[in-house]
């Protein structure tokens, strides 16, 4: 790791609605982008080149505007982590026990 990467460990980027980057700013999260659309994958694209993050978590809705090339790379991609997580009121189409075995290669239904 670099020393760019080492002083940012840790660091965490939300992108998405304002009900989603409002969420994480309550708790402390304070790299927080309000986009959506192409502007919010633009701004993913840019954090996700940064390195200055461990985590970015996505809006699901910006799978929408993504081809299917560009979401398996999101979807894959483990330095950052990107997570995309539902609005708040809607069901997320992947469910934990999918994620963690996409992420960490681990069957935590077993």
């Amino acid at each position: 790791m670099n020393k760019a990467g080492a002083e940012n460990a840790g660091k965490i980027c939300v992108i998405g609605e304002r009900s989603i980057s409002l969420g994480f700013r309550l708790i402390g999260v304070m790299d927080t982008v309000e986009a959506t659309g192409e502007e919010g994958l633009q701004r993913l694209a840019e954090a996700e080149k940064s390195g200055k993050y461990s985590v970015i978590f996505v809006s699901d809705s910006l799978k929408r505007s993504m081809d299917n090339r560009l979401l398996t790379y999101y979807e894959t991609v483990l330095n950052p982590l990107i997570m995309f997580i539902p609005l708040p009121g809607e069901e997320s189409e992947e469910s934990l026990a999918a994620m963690a075995k996409r992420i960490l290669g681990v069957d935590i239904g077993k």
